[in-house]
């Protein structure tokens, strides 16, 4: 058996000189990068998210009644299909008063929701429902509820969303109400409050 010649590739690439040559003149060359020496002496800093003060091992002490409730748009739409009152259900769900809370994004989607979700834009304007006024441009309404909830832990939110559920899951404190069976269910509660865990 004879050796394989090794044919020469048709579209070899051209070698090109590194800017580190010692054929390069000298304003062409690349400077050597000089390390810094890390001084062993010196404190090391890390960036560790500081948890907030209201988490107790994961039990949020700023829960508790009356509930301040963030309802969102999908939530409203299907209590209206389950047939269920919202603060009414709430009650019945926590077994406490609950103030549901309304920012002016979830408002904002509703309306533009258009003539086909008037009665849930009607449940939004309720005088029973506390308005939380939004400080931000976008009104894209699951970015706001998260943006608050984190801000302030004393929030339980309302929604239907898969998605909002797995991004509210994250934040640590926060329970999440649903609707499951033409009812009211709560996930993430502590079990001192008393509330129905499911």
């Amino acid at each position: 058996m004879g050796k394989q010649k090794k044919a020469r590739k048709y579209a070899t690439m051209k070698r090109m000189l590194s800017l580190r040559d010692q054929r390069l003149k000298e304003k062409d060359r690349l400077k050597p990068i000089k390390k810094e020496k890390k001084d062993p002496s010196a404190l090391k800093e890390r960036e560790v998210p500081q948890h907030p003060s209201c988490l107790f091992f994961q039990y949020n002490t700023q829960l508790g009644p009356p509930y301040h409730i963030l309802v969102d748009t999908n939530f409203i739409n299907f209590s209206i299909k389950a047939k269920l009152d919202l603060v009414q259900s709430m009650m019945d769900c926590l077994y406490a008063k609950c103030i549901p809370c309304i920012t002016d994004c979830v408002t904002a989607e509703i309306e533009k929701l258009g003539q086909k979700y008037r009665v849930a834009l009607r449940i939004a304007k309720d005088p029973r429902f506390e308005r939380l006024p939004c400080t931000h441009k976008e009104t894209y309404a699951d970015d706001c509820l998260v943006q608050r909830v984190t801000q302030h832990k004393c929030y339980i939110v309302t929604t239907v969303d898969r998605d909002l559920k797995r991004r509210i899951r994250k934040i640590p404190g926060v329970p999440i109400m649903y609707i499951s069976n033409h009812r009211y269910n709560i996930q993430r509660m502590p079990d001192d409050y008393g509330a129905p865990w499911f």
